[in-house]
């Protein structure tokens, strides 16, 4: 039976449903294991014959991995709750507030691709709060099939049960959006202004399997734009501000080049500083605080180098929410 998705409210109010990635409940190996099927079970992410990856998926991965995860969980989990979900939360609340300045009727609220909230459970506040327009923003400033596609697998999943769709307007990508690249050199010289500059900075970005980008996806030609960008805005030369990947899983061959290759290089070379950023990620969660902050700065330290800085997300930051409400507004997107 088809549903009505709509409830009592302002009728011509617009939602905003901010989408990220999701995280686990609890940083447990039961909770773990849950989020991990949910997650590597999506063939936007793993993209091989359902027969040939299920088993291994169930038999082996889901029976190894969640424990090793859960560990790496608790070093970034804090008693609000994971990082990811905090400050996404906290996002959604500072642009709501931002967005009723403009004098419509706004309503934002937050949806995860895996665990809770659900994409449904976003959708669903806002349509009951009488919302007939929908804006889906995915926080990937660059497209990616595994990311930004499966978002919009998800939505269409959520909304196969309405019987009187809204209208909607879903957000690709922002990569080179003038304000989001503005931000995030801001960003990266109010830390330089409080910690000094150092001697290499690395962009890094989460990364995909070679085979996704030779079948067409654009996610590394734009990371590698949003670089481009950067350094045109920050007067940094190539060698000066580099780009990597990080996050690689499984055996094939991922794009490079490699983060934490990149990290053990600069330091054999004795660099004396290097500052790490993830403009691909908008706001900090595992993949930044553990990975990033605590792993590759390891990396790096152990193979001579002297002083290594993560510098953080653009979170819940006035800057970034001023960021993201301008973004909507420039391109249409609150049908004003």
């Amino acid at each position: 039976m088809q549903e009505h998705c709509s409830g009592p409210g302002l009728s011509e109010a617009t939602g905003v449903l901010l989408v990220n990635l999701g995280t686990p409940q609890a940083p447990t190996p039961s909770d773990l294991r849950a989020y991990l099927k949910e997650f590597l079970s999506d063939p936007r992410v793993v993209e091989k014959p359902r027969w040939l990856w299920l088993p291994v998926l169930h038999g082996i991965i889901l029976n190894v991995r969640p424990s090793r995860s859960a560990k790496l969980y608790r070093k970034v989990w804090t008693d609000a709750g994971p990082p990811l979900l905090r400050s996404t939360a906290s996002l959604a609340t500072k642009m709501s507030e931002c967005l009723k300045h403009s004098g419509d009727s706004i309503l934002v609220a937050i949806g995860m691709r895996y665990g809770r909230p659900t994409i449904r459970d976003g959708l669903l506040k806002l349509l009951d709060n009488g919302c007939r327009k929908l804006v889906v923003l995915p926080l990937y400033p660059q497209y990616s099939a595994t990311t930004t596609a499966s978002t919009m697998d998800a939505l269409g999943d959520a909304l196969k049960g309405c019987r009187d769709i809204p209208d909607l307007n879903f957000i690709s990508r922002y990569y080179d959006h003038p304000d989001y690249i503005e931000t995030v050199a801001s960003s990266i010289e109010s830390y330089w202004e409080e910690h000094g500059r150092p001697e290499r900075l690395l962009c890094s970005f989460h990364g995909i399997p070679e085979r996704y980008a030779r079948a067409g996806d654009p996610y590394p030609e734009e990371c590698r734009i949003t670089v481009a960008r950067l350094r045109e805005r920050l007067g940094m030369s190539e060698e000066a501000l580099l780009i990597g990947f990080q996050s690689r899983f499984g055996r094939e061959p991922w794009v490079g080049p490699h983060t934490d290759e990149l990290l053990q290089e600069l330091g054999r070379q004795h660099v004396g500083r290097v500052d790490v950023v993830c403009p691909g990620f908008a706001v900090d969660c595992l993949e930044t605080l553990e990975e990033i902050a605590m792993e590759n700065r390891q990396l790096f330290l152990d193979a001579g180098g002297s002083s290594f800085h993560y510098i953080p997300a653009l979170n819940d930051r006035d800057e970034h929410v001023l960021m993201l409400c301008s973004i909507l507004r420039s391109r249409g997107h609150l049908f004003s």
